[in-house]
């Protein structure tokens, strides 16, 4: 049974920083000077495609030694709802700005970022060490953009640094203390431990792994893990250095090995002691995310049900955001299932009773039993390397796939000006075409002062006493109406043909 968080039991929590601003501004100089490890040396283009959570140890003002966890989220537009969501998941946020630079759009962009989820932060004037660095112009600018200052008219606090030299990080670390011990950050270590999914890929070697991290509560070996409908036994537990470790608790980085499937980044996940609780809880998250994603929802809209695979959790991300870009009125695509690494059996499985599915390989490719099971259940798999290639098939796909809607175009209106012979189910009339044509063997609707009575089908039409095909507007014709209604002069008869639109 879960313990209710009591003074007795709740104790002072490390605070979850995440670093943000613009790409070139500074960020992993920083975190690679405050952690003493290099990884900006192996960022492709200078670029962190991947949340990654890294712990410190600081001195506070008292000189005790205070853990800090820093996310350090991704500053490329294409990764912009990574970064929406490592801010969402971190306690204070670092704006990172170079003093060489200045404000940019992206420092702007994640400024707002920071404002809308209520996150407390702080502003990290970057790059003082640089010849062109200019330190009052930079808070001008940034007063400019409504982000002030201590003592520039406002009461943002802000640290002076160089990431290349230290200097002024110590500070900065200091001021991030006091900024925690202000928003008065707990837990309650006696919790299972609950918090996000910060990064997942595919090990050739060892199989699906996560890094999560903890917001509450301890997780230790022996437990299980679920994240939605995937879930994961805690037989391995590593720290932020690849270490292994026994038990691990709130604001820690930790990587797990053996998912049953990918997990989604950013994804809440949940612990238990009791692997029998694990399993029900991961197969009720299956159902519901399945229930939501197939065939149509709760606003008739049409549902296109994706399952996304790439080569890294980055590409995903783009890709993810240009399928958000594709819009139709009652129709809508939505990722059931993601992750990095190959397309596995598991993966069509996703998808094998669903309608209209897709699966896509992005730099990918899938194995054969997932080959095979696709082809047998009449799947198809698309396999793209170029993003804007992937945009254009979707947009074709989603027009092909889309719902269509019927709807009545009226073809042509005549007025009927007398009524002849009557049977049972025929009737003989004649009347003068209004608007458009009428149409042999078309189907017409019969109106009576502006409402519609019943409908018919013309077997036979004249024009001057001559069978004919069609009769145009402003003529005048004879014609023998297959109705159950009995139409009388003055009525109008509408044809029309249905259309899919």
């Amino acid at each position: 049974m879960e313990k209710t968080i009591t003074k007795e039991n709740t104790v002072e929590r490390p605070p979850v920083i995440v670093v943000m601003g613009h790409v070139d501004h500074g960020k992993s100089t920083l975190l690679d000077f405050i952690r003493k490890s290099n990884t900006v040396a192996g960022e492709a283009g200078g670029i962190t495609q991947h949340i990654s959570a890294y712990e410190v140890v600081q001195k506070d003002e008292n000189g005790k030694d205070r853990k800090i966890t820093f996310l350090d989220t991704p500053g490329h537009e294409a990764f912009s709802k990574m970064r929406e969501r490592g801010a969402q998941i971190a306690d204070i946020a670092v704006l990172i700005v170079s003093a060489e630079d200045g404000v940019k759009p992206q420092t702007v962009e994640a400024w707002k970022t920071i404002v809308e989820n209520k996150i407390p932060y702080i502003v990290a004037i970057n790059k003082i060490d640089r010849p062109g660095a200019n330190i009052e112009k930079t808070k001008m600018e940034l007063a400019e953009n409504e982000i002030y200052l201590e003592n520039y008219g406002g009461k943002i606090p802000f640290a002076e640094i160089s990431a290349k030299t230290g200097e002024g990080i110590d500070n900065l670390l200091l001021l991030l203390l006091i900024l925690a011990d202000l928003e008065n950050l707990n837990g309650n270590p006696d919790k299972e431990a609950s918090g996000f999914v910060i990064e997942a890929n595919l090990d050739s070697k060892r199989g699906i792994q996560a890094t999560l991290l903890i917001k509450n509560g301890s997780l230790k070996s022996g437990m299980t893990v679920v994240v939605e409908g995937s879930i994961c036994s805690t037989r391995i537990i590593e720290n932020f250095l690849g270490k292994n470790i026994k038990e691990a608790t709130f604001s820690s980085p930790v990587r797990l090995i053996g998912f049953d499937k990918m997990p989604q980044i950013g994804s809440p996940f949940v612990s238990f002691k009791n692997k029998k609780e694990a399993e029900q809880y991961s197969e009720n998250s299956k159902n519901t995310v399945f229930e939501k994603s197939t065939g149509t929802d709760n606003s008739n809209k049409k549902i296109i049900p994706i399952v996304l695979k790439a080569d890294v959790s980055g590409s995903l991300e783009a890709i993810e955001k240009e399928i958000g870009k594709i819009k139709s009125e009652n129709t809508e695509f939505r990722i059931i299932q993601k992750g990095a690494g190959t397309i596995l059996e598991s993966d069509v499985k996703a998808v094998a009773s669903a309608e209209n599915a897709l699966i896509i390989g992005f730099n990918v490719k899938a194995d054969r039993s997932a080959r095979e099971l696709a082809e047998k259940r009449g799947i198809s798999i698309s396999y793209f390397d170029i993003i804007y290639k992937l945009s254009e098939w979707l947009a074709i796909e989603m027009d092909n796939r889309r719902l269509r809607v019927e709807t009545t175009e009226i073809t042509g209106k005549a007025k009927i000006l007398k009524a002849f012979s009557r049977t049972k189910e025929r009737q003989i009339l004649g009347g003068k075409v209004s608007e458009g044509k009428i149409v042999l063997n078309g189907v017409v609707k019969i109106l009576r002062r502006d409402f519609e009575i019943g409908n018919g089908r013309i077997v036979n039409l004249e024009k001057n006493k001559a069978k004919t095909a069609f009769v145009e507007e402003g003529s005048e014709f004879g014609m023998m109406i297959e109705s159950k209604i009995e139409i009388v002069a003055g009525d109008i008869i509408e044809s029309f043909t249905l259309v899919q639109k």
